[in-house]
């Protein structure tokens, strides 16, 4: 379903059928973009009703493909509408992390429309992927996120869900693809970009086929793209601490790359250096809360320490995968420049 092919009807049964509107009716609706997503389309719909409408929301939140041609091709063929759909039907129900409440879906395996349509979480205060955030709300990050992963670590179920991987022949496609896309990153960004930092991006190249395919030892849900321009502080005005939003990136995977992904791209590198052990204690004290058992600290960190080239690797990827925007282009800088000093004073090329 396009954004342009919401109307009132529809507004109306979807709201019936979800248990929030009685026998009054959406009379009219403006529709405003929001957020800073660059593979879907999100909208907050104001509503006004006629009719017995108590108890109705005066706003909700529907998100849709990407009308960028590009971009749309990429939320396709990766399946990222498929995923986000199936997190919210199959995987939301099992986590105590925060997610705003589905009132209505629907995914089209032929054309890869999709429609999700949510609760409005306002007033929140959201996250700034370029301003970066503190320790405070990275800790609380680091509680939620494991909130998600505890559950389903090293569940057998995992392997029912074949959408939560990548097929054998998109992940040899795009493992082909990576030196082509990092010269590509180096011819838009080597004048703006520092020299170490783009070595460490280039330094990729030959670690494409293990940071793509490498087996996991007790998989669990990965977030996948969990950074700060994805998630909410003070939601509902201030009800929940946090939430976070979409969800087209989960896959099955080690849950440190999240946290690292996380810390790297969320906090200015002196930040991240000075504060990142004490984060990733409360990462590993929320899996340990949550019932995952013979996970050590050591290995933590050292996942923690391989993960962080992952970061640096999104960003590469991402910048050329997507439709180009100003905004894009400054976050893709900010992420290879944070993810970069992340693996490098980690060293996290050495434990590959």
């Amino acid at each position: 379903m396009a954004a342009d092919q919401v109307d009132a009807g529809w507004l109306t049964a979807a709201l019936r059928q979800a248990g929030v509107l009685g026998t009054g009716a959406v009379a009219d609706f403006t529709a405003t973009p929001i957020g800073n997503g660059l593979v879907g389309t999100s909208l907050r719909f104001d509503l006004t009703y006629a009719g017995v409408a108590d108890g109705a929301p005066a706003s909700v939140v529907g998100k849709f493909p990407a009308t960028d041609p590009t971009s749309r091709q990429s939320g396709a063929g990766m399946q990222l509408y498929l995923r986000e759909v199936n997190f919210y039907r199959h995987i939301a129900p099992r986590t105590q992390i925060r997610t705003p409440r589905v009132l209505a879906s629907g995914f089209d395996a032929q054309t890869h429309d999709f429609v999700l349509l949510f609760e409005n979480l306002a007033p929140a205060r959201g996250g700034d992927q370029l301003a970066g955030c503190g320790p405070a709300d990275a800790a609380l990050a680091m509680r939620e996120i494991a909130k998600l992963h505890a559950p389903f670590w090293g569940d057998a179920v995992l392997a029912d869900w074949d959408w939560l991987g990548t097929p054998p022949v998109v992940t040899e496609q795009l493992t082909a693809m990576v030196p082509t896309v990092a010269e590509l990153f180096r011819e838009r960004f080597s004048d703006q970009l520092e020299p170490e930092i783009m070595r460490a991006v280039m330094a990729l190249v030959p670690l494409a086929a293990p940071l793509l395919s490498s087996p996991v030892a007790q998989p669990t849900v990965l977030h996948g793209d969990f950074r700060l321009d994805n998630v909410l502080f003070e939601a509902k005005g201030g009800a929940w601490p946090m939430a976070t939003l979409d969800w087209q990136t989960i896959s099955a995977g080690r849950g440190t790359l999240d946290a690292s992904y996380f810390i790297g791209a969320g906090l200015r590198a002196e930040v991240r250096a000075a504060d990142e052990a004490a984060l990733l204690r409360v990462y590993h004290e929320g899996l340990l809360a949550g019932g995952v058992n013979g996970y050590t600290w050591d290995e933590c960190w050292r996942d923690y320490r391989k993960h962080s080239l992952n970061g640096l690797f999104m960003a590469m990827f991402s910048a050329i995968a997507v439709a180009r925007t100003a905004r894009g282009d400054a976050m893709f800088l900010t992420m290879a420049r944070r993810h970069g000093r992340q693996a490098l004073e980690l060293d996290g090329f050495s434990v590959w």
